[in-house]
Formats: structure tokens, C-alpha cells, sequence
């Protein structure tokens, strides 16, 4: 189911987030569940849960058999967590 799920992700997903300056890893498949993160400008992106449900997941669930559901996990950079605690101490005065 691996291969597969590969094979559609290449061929259907990953053109148009590429397009878009990002990309996806899969973390894990199991009992038909598909958690992945976004990468790239994708990585972190608001729209990223609409990505998932629009593209994401009906690609996958339409075209690998036994795909029933797709999982963004989110993930936070150190850089982003710095800029947002520099943030926070600025304007709280530590």
C-alpha cells in the first residue's frame, strides 16, 4: 500500500504543492490513516487545512484502496518558536 500511496502522491499531490513552493512527508500509515506533514512554504501555511481536506486526502481516499482518512500533523519550527517568544518578551517587557 506504501508504493502506492507514493505513486499518487507523486503523481497528483506533490506537482501542485511543489508548485507552490512546499511539499509533504508521510509520517505513517495505519488502519487507513495517513499522517503527514507539509514542507516548504507549505510548512506552517493557514491554508494548510484546507490543503489537506481539498487535495490531501480526497486524492488519496479516491485512489488507494483502503485510505479512508488523511492526518496533518502539525510541526513548528525552533526558529518560529524563537521569533515567537522574542515576540511575546517584547511586548510583556522580559
Amino acid at each position: 500500500m506504501y508504493e502506492e500511496l507514493e505513486a499518487v502522491l507523486d503523481e497528483h499531490v506533490r506537482p501542485l504543492l511543489r508548485g507552490d513552493g512546499g511539499d509533504m512527508e508521510v509520517l505513517e500509515v495505519e488502519d487507513g490513516v495517513v499522517r503527514f506533514k507539509l514542507k516548504g512554504r507549505c510548512a506552517g501555511c493557514p491554508a494548510a487545512d484546507l490543503t489537506t481536506e481539498a487535495l490531501i486526502q480526497s486524492e488519496l481516499v479516491e485512489r488507494v484502496p483502503g485510505i479512508r482518512k488523511a492526518v496533518l500533523v502539525q510541526d513548528i519550527s525552533d526558529e518560529l518558536l524563537d521569533q515567537a517568544r522574542a515576540i511575546i518578551r517584547s511586548h510583556h517587557g522580559g
